[in-house]
């Protein structure tokens, strides 16, 4: 589809992304495509074993290769910070979480396999890896603490800070009422699972290219990364004490985050300190294995649930216990992850009055685990309506009419564990969800699927996320130690085209698009008049970047709150050039009018006369079209809604196959419906990849990562996936943000996986299925079963 060529209304339409021409043509400029004057190459050593005291680190050998210009150990970075956590959590007792020191290379200890342990520095990429392989590292290795459900008993210690291996103990909700409500409940659903650990695989792996200046005593660093205003923040402020406004952070194209993105690493800040040693830029971008190794996981959680009911199905109470892994080190947000996002998503869509989750954080010799699309959501809802449908299956209810019976109808609603969902109609997108599923017509595909000897399911997930992490001053009572606003730039062209800078990043969004479309709605002006710039921080005022999906429903709020102070001060300007009162002017359509009459100037001319200031109200006026705005919203925005989905299962293998997935979703208002059906797309394909296929494995021993490649990693493939139904109901708009719109990311990854698991249990008649649902592990359940 063409962009639209008339200025008005492009809001709701599906403009073809702009961005797409450069990517499909080769003409993206990614990290990896940067080449500097005078480039040099970095490659990390890093450990083979999972926990081991590092006796010594002999680099002579390597530094004396052809082509080294330095070799670096963790001797070097003792006077420098560790890589900062940007979550505060306290335990129970008020104590605050154990915090031990996360070193940019390995100081005295590794404490997962892939921890770096030395940086080579040579001429070109292979001469820093021959030098790599000359470093001599003696390690002692000590026992290594694998599975999270051992850890709190485990011989082995990962930090002496935390002598049982646990991070924090956090609670939330009504314990006590919890327990009564349990102990009187007429049916009480119990189950414990694993939510199990993913490894994100973003088509760009990560990548850093740092460069200092002399002259100006100044740092580049170009990195993949979804936050680079963040980046700077704490590399510079926390770690290495250079001063802001000495580090210019620029994230050119990204070919994709997933969350894996947002943390400040130990890679990139150890190329910033080693660019201004070595006198050189340093160019660093990672294989797939070490991404595999080295990156942050995601979930990896142990749960036991328990869901109070009346006899007629009622939701009385829901208990939450949850063992989190946290890996070997506090990643940038990993506290968070299973606390603050998942926890007070365990409401749900319901009116749950009594809800209690407690929550024991521990460290592993892993990989450290942080937040991956969903962040926290994905694990609620997946307790949730694992719990939902396991009690309707019980109690003989219809999967869809225990969910109507305790859905939640009037708002806005306070939820017991410390949310206020704005607004959202969850009967719209379920009732809307099972037509479009044919839940009616499955009767008659089951019987037909058990004449070819198969077995048929179908599985509800009705989920809810909060997007917009909101608003700072109660994340900050709740341990942030960063803001959460976002902060938006229009500058306005003599000619009237405009530039838009924005704190948001885009890694896959269609930024270029979705800003760009209501800037042009807002001013009535072409869209190809508008330009977005975003991803550095020589050139944005400031951001919080990119996730949670945030974008539109924070940067583009900063955005629009700009545009407004614009076209307040182009209506004092063309009320002058139409001898008219300020009150007296209206803009629409790209014009301001005067009010009840045929005057008006265009947008254009404004502009023209702000920076050609002949004929200007100087007495009351600067010239000049430029304003920039920060938002901080009130709260989250809640998007929310129903996925069904149809397997068949083979019950002689174990094969599962998706014959339908549906989901329906309420987003709020929609800037671009093709955007938001692919942004839907991309995640149910994650969640299913994570239901059925997806599995970071340790050796329970050794802690070697045994799904260290894509021959061990199960990545979903076309062929896996169904030809999904999806479709955005007419939405509740979010009440708090002009635009109305929630975010729509990471929904298709959040319910999804629930849905799936659902269906498997259906079809085969078992209460639970583990994650990731392989033909094996179905076969298996069908065989206990029997």
């Amino acid at each position: 589809m063409n962009a639209p060529t008339e200025t008005r209304g492009f809001i709701g339409q599906a403009v073809k992304r702009r961005e797409d021409a450069r990517f499909l043509t080769g003409t993206g400029r990614y990290t990896d495509d940067i080449t500097l004057p005078g480039q040099t190459y970095a490659v990390f050593v890093r450990s083979p074993y999972a926990h081991a005291s590092l006796k010594s680190v002999n680099t002579a050998a390597a530094e004396a290769a052809p082509g080294v210009l330095g070799v670096f150990t963790g001797a070097h970075f003792k006077e420098v910070g560790g890589l900062p956590c940007g979550w505060l959590i306290n335990s129970i007792d008020g104590t605050p979480m154990k915090e031990p020191k996360h070193p940019i290379l390995a100081d005295g200890k590794v404490r997962y396999v892939g921890d770096r342990v030395a940086m080579v520095v040579a001429e070109t990429l292979q001469q820093a890896k021959d030098a790599a392989l000359l470093v001599e590292v003696d390690y002692d290795e000590l026992p290594a603490v694998v599975d999270v459900t051992e850890a709190l008993n485990a011989t082995g210690q990962v930090h002496a800070e935390a002598p049982d291996n646990r991070c924090y103990q956090w609670q939330i909700g009504d314990a006590a009422g919890t327990e009564a409500a349990l102990k009187s409940a007429a049916h009480v659903t119990t189950l414990s699972f694993r939510n199990n650990r993913l490894i994100p695989n973003a088509i760009e792996p990560r990548a850093a290219n740092a460069a200092y200046d002399r002259a100006g005593d100044s740092y580049t660093l170009y990195v993949a990364n979804q936050n680079p205003h963040v980046e700077r923040l704490l590399m510079c402020a926390f770690v290495l004490g250079i001063p802001e406004h000495k580090m210019r952070v620029v994230a050119p194209d990204v070919g994709g985050g997933f969350g894996s993105k947002i943390f400040l690493y130990g890679e990139e800040t150890a190329l910033v300190w080693a660019s201004k040693r070595v006198g050189r830029p340093i160019k660093w971008t990672a294989e797939r294995s070490e991404s595999f190794l080295s990156d942050a996981h995601g979930r990896d959680h142990a749960t036991t649930a328990q869901l109070a009911m009346d006899k007629d199905g009622t939701f009385l109470a829901l208990k939450v216990d949850t063992t989190a892994n946290l890996g070997a080190y506090l990643s940038t947000f990993s506290s968070c992850v299973p606390t603050i996002l998942y926890a007070t998503l365990l409401a749900g869509q319901y009116r749950t009055p009594k809800i209690s989750c407690t929550v024991n954080a521990m460290f592993t010799n892993t990989a450290p685990v942080d937040a991956y699309r969903g962040a926290g959501r994905p694990e609620a809802t997946y307790v949730v309506e694992r719990m939902v449908e396991t009690a309707a299956r019980e109690l003989n209810m219809d999967p869809g009419e225990i969910r109507r019976k305790n859905f939640i109808h009037e708002f806005p609603y306070a939820t017991p564990v410390g949310l206020t969902y704005d607004t959202g109609d969850y009967d719209a997108t379920l009732n809307r969800a099972e037509q479009l599923a044919d839940v009616k017509g499955f009767a008659a595909r089951k019987q037909a699927s058990e004449a070819k000897g198969l077995k048929r399911g179908i599985g509800y997930s009705a989920y809810i996320e909060a997007c917009g992490i909101a608003p700072s001053s109660v994340a900050g009572a709740l341990g942030a130690r960063a803001g959460l606003f976002e902060a938006g730039e229009v500058r306005v062209h003599p000619t009237g085209k405009v530039t838009i800078f924005t704190g948001s990043h885009s890694h896959g969004q269609g930024h270029e698009t979705t800003f760009a479309q209501v800037v042009a709605d807002k001013l009535g002006i072409s869209i190809d008049d508008v330009e977005i710039e975003h991803g550095d921080t020589g050139k944005i005022l400031f951001g919080m970047g990119t996730y949670g999906s945030r974008s539109l429903a924070v940067g583009g709020t900063a955005i629009v709150k700009a545009l407004d102070k614009v076209i307040a001060k182009g209506k004092k300007i063309a009320a002058h050039l139409l001898e008219a009162a300020d009150t007296d002017i209206e803009f629409e359509g790209g014009q301001f009018k005067v009010a009840g009459t045929d005057k008006a100037v265009p947008f254009a001319s404004v502009a023209l006369t702000a920076y050609v200031p002949h004929n200007f109200p100087h007495d009351k006026l600067e010239p000049g079209l430029n304003e920039n705005a920060f938002y901080d919203p009130s709260n989250f925005t809640y998007p929310a809604g129903t996925y069904i989905c149809e397997v068949e299962v083979d019950p002689a293998t174990g094969v599962t196959r998706i014959d339908r997935f549906t989901a329906c979703d309420d987003f709020g208002n929609v800037i671009n419906p093709m955007i938001v059906e692919g942004q839907v797309h991309g995640g149910l394909a994650q969640g299913i990849g994570q239901a059925l296929l997806e599995h970071g494995v340790y050796d329970k021993e050794t802690g070697q990562l045994l799904s260290g490649s894509y021959m061990d990693y199960a990545m979903p493939r076309a062929d896996d996936l169904p030809t999904f139904t999806v479709e955005t109901v007419k939405g509740t708009p979010c009440t708090h943000n002009p635009l109305g719109v929630k975010g729509c990311g990471e929904a298709g990854a959040i319910g999804s996986p629930p849905a799936l698991i659902n269906a498997i249990c259906h079809a085969i008649g078992v209460k639970d299925v583990p994650m990731p649902a392989t033909p094996y592990a179905v076969w298996q359940a069908i065989k206990s079963n029997r």
